[in-house]
Order: structure tokens, then sequence, then C-alpha cells
């Protein structure tokens, strides 16, 4: 008998005890296990795939609904301020990004926590409940960091009366427009960023042309001086710190 003759039988084993199993529940997948004053409980099943459908949209809600975004693109501009092709490399950045964005929404994440998930373990809310309380704390968060103009935008494009604000808008406007004015605000340090560097660069540019090295590059030469500059005063001190200082409120 060969390994895949084998192999096929073992499947048809599993796949026969599957469907015995199955017909004795009546030939029905339960999908509702009970009903009770904190909503419908689910079966196992109905559960993972609910769980892991819930998964795919997680990478997403940090994009687009934290301060993630103005983190990783303010550090990227950073690197590329200093000129290092890879240093630090990608991994690096996304990681710092992540650990400096959940020590930001931790003030946040924690009234989730409180507010809805640990109602909802306890079956004083349903699972609809706990997601409204859970947009609120979340709502807040965004709201402060939209600005005005840019809420007005997805407002009229999304046609909604005029007496609407950040607060009643539905989430569909509220989140495009707080990653609107997240990339805003992350150029906008990020061009702060960029100008003592783009001094050094033109300097260390003037006195190679005065010298007459022209095969030298200049890029080469500005970047001891360009790491040195950031080590001396501090950089990540202040970079981090001010990354995180531009999210309170």
């Amino acid at each position: 008998m060969t390994a895949k003759l084998r192999t096929g039988l073992v499947a048809g084993l599993l796949l026969a005890c599957c469907a015995g199993a199955w017909a004795q529940q009546g030939g029905q997948l339960p999908i509702l296990i009970g009903q009770g004053p904190g909503g419908s409980s689910y079966s196992m099943p109905i559960q993972t795939l609910l769980f892991f459908t819930a998964l795919s949209f997680i990478p997403a809600m940090v994009l687009m609904m934290t301060g993630f975004t103005r983190i990783v693109i303010v550090l990227s501009l950073m690197r590329q301020a200093l000129g290092t092709q890879s240093a630090p490399p990608n991994q690096v950045i996304v990681g710092l990004s992540l650990f400096l964005t959940f020590f930001v929404m931790s003030p946040t994440l924690d009234r989730v926590y409180n507010e809805a998930y640990v109602p909802y373990t306890q079956n004083t809310l349903s699972f609809e409940q706990a997601v409204d309380a859970a947009q609120a704390p979340m709502r807040n968060f965004m709201t402060k960091q939209t600005r005005q103009s840019d809420f007005e935008l997805f407002a009229k494009l999304a046609k909604l009366p005029p007496g609407v604000t950040p607060d009643t808008a539905p989430m569909r406007v509220l989140i495009p427009a707080f990653a609107t004015s997240e990339l805003k605000t992350a150029f906008q340090i990020g061009f702060l960023i960029f100008i003592p560097f783009l001094v050094i660069d033109m300097v260390v540019a003037s006195v190679l042309m005065s010298l007459g090295m022209m095969m030298l590059s200049p890029v080469l030469v500005a970047l001891p001086f360009k790491l040195m500059l950031f080590v001396l005063a501090d950089g990540w001190n202040l970079l981090l710190g001010s990354l995180a200082a531009s999210f309170a409120t």
C-alpha cells in the first residue's frame, strides 16, 4: 500500500466520522446556542469564524483610527532627512511606531477595556451595545485630532445635514477626516525636521564647490555632520517626546 493510498484512507475515515457526528445533530450546524439578557450566544465554530474575521480589520483600525500613521511617517521623513539609506531599518521604524502608538493610545484603550469589554464579559452589555460603548473613546480621540476643515470636507461629500458635528457624525465620515488630518500634521512635523539638515547640506555643498571638489558627493560629506548634530541635540529624545506630546490635549 502506497503512502498516497494510506493518506487517502485516513482522510476518508476522518470525513466519515465528521459526517456521522453531523448526522447525529440532525444535519444542521448549530449557530445560536442561547439567548439571554447579554445577547445571543453563538456556537464555537461561528465564534471562531467571527474572531478571525475581526482579526482582518485590526491592521486597518491601527492605521486609520490611531496615531500610527503620524508616527511612522514622521520617523520615515526623519530617516530621509538624515540621509541614511536604511538606518534605522524599516522593521525598527515600524516596531517603534507600534509601541509608541500603544503608549499614546493607552488612555483610550483603557477606557475601551473598562467601558466596553469588561461589561460585555460580565453579560451586562450585548455585543451591539459593547461596540457602541467602544466607539465613544475612539471617537473622542479622533475628534480631538481632526481639523474642522477636513471634517467639513467629508461631511459635505457625504451630504450630511449642516448641524452635524464630529461627535454625532457617522464613523464613515470621521475616520477619513481623521486620517487626512494625521497626514497633514505628519508632513508639517516632517518639514520642521528637514530644515536643520537641509541647512547642513547647503553649507557642505557650498564649501565643496568653493574648494573645487566637484567629484566628491556632498551627501557623503554631510552625513557625519548631520549624525553628529542629531546625537548632540539628543534628537531621539526630542523627536519621540514631541510626537507623544503632539497627541496631548
